[in-house]
């Protein structure tokens, strides 16, 4: 079973591309208080990369910004590559299946009104690449999941 539920603040803006073939992909990073105080009685934080496809990055694009409180649900994703050194990494990320807007105000300094929306899909002659080391588009919608009775 690989299920993950994070409830956190945005670190910054959250960064919201589409792809060749024009699928909304939206790049952020959660902060997530610990339960625990560490042994100086300061409260520490783990900082989660999170991708969000297709509406849930539109919408995560749109109306989220630095300091807004999200909810997540999804799946712990690895990825391996060389960096520039030529050194083997891994990174994980958590993959957005669903997603809650937590706060009604506008965290730190954010608006309650939506950001300025992202950029139309490209069209012909209007490609965008997505950004190095993005992950992989994922696979089609499945319509299977229409017919699951839960």
């Amino acid at each position: 079973m690989n299920h993950v539920v994070l409830i956190g603040r945005l670190v910054a803006d959250p960064e919201t591309r589409y792809t060749q073939s024009g699928i909304a992909v939206c790049n952020f990073r959660l902060a997530i208080d610990r339960k625990f105080k560490n042994a100086a009685g300061e409260k520490e934080a783990d900082f989660i990369n999170c991708v969000a496809w297709r509406k849930a990055a539109e919408l995560i694009g749109q109306y989220m910004s630095k300091g807004r409180r999200l909810g997540v649900q999804g799946s712990l994703q690895s990825r391996n590559y060389q960096d520039k050194e030529g050194n083997n990494r891994t990174s994980y990320e958590v993959v957005v299946d669903e997603f809650e807007f937590l706060d009604s105000g506008g965290g730190t300094g954010g608006s309650s009104g939506p950001r300025p929306g992202p950029p139309p899909p490209p069209g012909p002659g209007r490609e965008q690449r997505p950004a190095p080391g993005s992950p992989p588009e994922p696979p089609p919608d499945n319509p299977m999941d229409d017919d699951l009775p839960f």
